[in-house]
């Protein structure tokens, strides 16, 4: 196996088109010149913006109402008061110009009314950015990371595909390989002043789980880690900056493809080659099938898992009796999975308007983007009873953390495990522990604590 990748033939030469006015971005890939381009409309490239791009239009969130933005640094830390505060005075469905035209319905109903409707709203791109995909990009029903950027009928194709690998016989062997990966990260933490010392449980602790098992799943080099990290920063955080302009656009496509080519020179048995080697109507899935599934897998996999964990801990840090309850009464875990799940639930999902509809009295146009924020259905009062307090033994508990309709998270089996190891693991190693400081929120469609410091109060003998 390489013990590195090298990424940097990724960087672009850029031309303007002077009959069109597109910017062309050619690049070498496995002997092959290729390129991408970049317009003001869908006709002949793979980005296009519907608006030309103002870096200003990008600043301070005035009113969440008519200016919404998730991607505002000061959003996630205070989201549930957001939804709130919209809900209660009387918008169910918030609205921007920012991104080209976004929507935004925050309760219950308007989310699983969109989540369901596969007809109006399309799934061809499920994050939110200054650009949608163009004529170039992979088309509907397919998209660019399957299955969770495919419409129906081809969805079902590529879920199927995906699903026998993460059946429960598949995902519970994982249990004593995360116990043992959790117990190790708690060891390089080193020794531990009870009182006195602090660590960071999102970048020593919650981060490096997923990061971890979803690597070795796929058949990555371990010492790859922090590049997957960097991935999903660029994927899920950095959606406000003009296309074209940042560095390292290509990289995880580069990656992923060199990722395949070894897999192909050194075939074994992981969740690469199995997508390597499925084969779908007698024949093989293309490198490009294989690479979007390998990036969703990657990103999705990651980010969502340590975003859950970091959330719970900053819960537990904050709320010493469920802390206790959970240490006293491991049973209960069961029924503090899933409130965690509902109350801090990670992802905000993405759809493009498929076709001009009223939805509610709202005029949503054909590529306007709508946010389906899954978290904000999860604290709805009329879904939910006392929706905003934290019941860790709540047992009703019909959440929409895994998301809802055709596009419910296929890793949820592997999800849970992670987050229920992680938080048994850790209040195990630490009976006590509280919040040390200031916490930094992530940016974005995926909701957690970036950085998470705590102070450890007691250690286990």
């Amino acid at each position: 196996m390489t013990d590195t990748v090298d990424l940097s033939s990724a960087e672009p030469i850029m031309r303007i088109d002077e009959a069109t006015g597109n910017k062309i971005f050619s690049f070498e890939r496995n002997g092959e010149t290729l390129e991408f381009i970049i317009g003001s409309s869908p006709e002949g490239t793979d980005v296009w913006q519907r608006v030309p791009y103002e870096a200003d239009d990008y600043g301070s969130v005035a009113d969440y109402r008519t200016d919404f933005d998730h991607a505002d640094p000061a959003y996630n830390p205070s989201a549930p008061e957001v939804w709130k505060e919209l809900r209660e005075g009387g918008c169910p469905v918030a609205h921007s110009d920012r991104y080209g035209g976004m929507w935004v319905p925050l309760t219950n109903d308007t989310v699983n009314e969109i989540a369901y409707d596969t007809d109006n709203f399309t799934s061809r791109s499920v994050v939110v950015s200054v650009g949608r995909p163009g004529d170039r990009a992979l088309p509907a029903p397919i998209g660019g990371a399957p299955p969770i950027t495919s419409d129906p009928p081809f969805h079902n194709i590529a879920r199927r595909l995906l699903l026998p690998a993460f059946a429960p016989k598949m995902i519970e062997p994982w249990e004593p390989e995360i116990q043992r990966l959790c117990q190790k990260l708690l060891d390089e933490m080193g020794d531990i002043a009870p009182g006195e010392s602090v660590i960071d449980a999102a970048v020593q602790y919650a981060q490096n789980i997923p990061v971890n098992v979803i690597g070795r799943m796929l058949g990555f080099p371990e010492k790859d880690e922090e590049l997957f990290r960097q991935f999903v920063h660029d994927v899920l955080e950095r959606i406000a900056e003009e296309p074209g302009t940042r560095e390292g656009t290509d990289d995880l496509g580069l990656y992923i493809q060199q990722q395949i080519a070894e897999h192909r020179e050194n075939p074994r048995d992981d969740l690469t080659s199995y997508l390597m080697n499925v084969e779908l109507d007698g024949n093989k899935l293309d490198d490009e099938v294989v690479a979007g599934m390998v990036i969703l897998l990657l990103v999705a996999g990651i980010d969502t898992t340590w975003s859950a964990i970091g959330s719970s801990l900053w819960h537990l840090a904050q709320h010493p009796e469920d802390h206790q309850r959970l240490l006293d009464d491991p049973e209960v875990m069961t029924f503090a999975l899933e409130e965690f799940l509902r109350a801090y639930a990670p992802v905000t999902m993405a759809r493009l308007v498929a076709k001009d509809n009223d939805f509610h009295g709202c005029p949503m146009k054909k590529d306007d983007w709508v946010l389906l924020p899954f978290p904000a259905a999860n604290r709805d009062p009329k879904k939910f009873e006392d929706p905003d307090s934290f019941i860790v033994d709540r047992e009703e508990n019909r959440h929409a953390a895994f998301g809802l309709g055709i596009h419910r998270c296929l890793g949820s089996n592997l999800a849970r495990l992670e987050l229920k190891v992680a938080i048994e693991e850790f209040i195990k190693r630490f009976p006590r522990f509280e919040l040390a400081g200031d916490v930094r929120w992530s940016v974005g469609q995926i909701r957690g604590p970036r950085e998470l410091p705590v102070r450890i109060l007691e250690v286990a003998e």
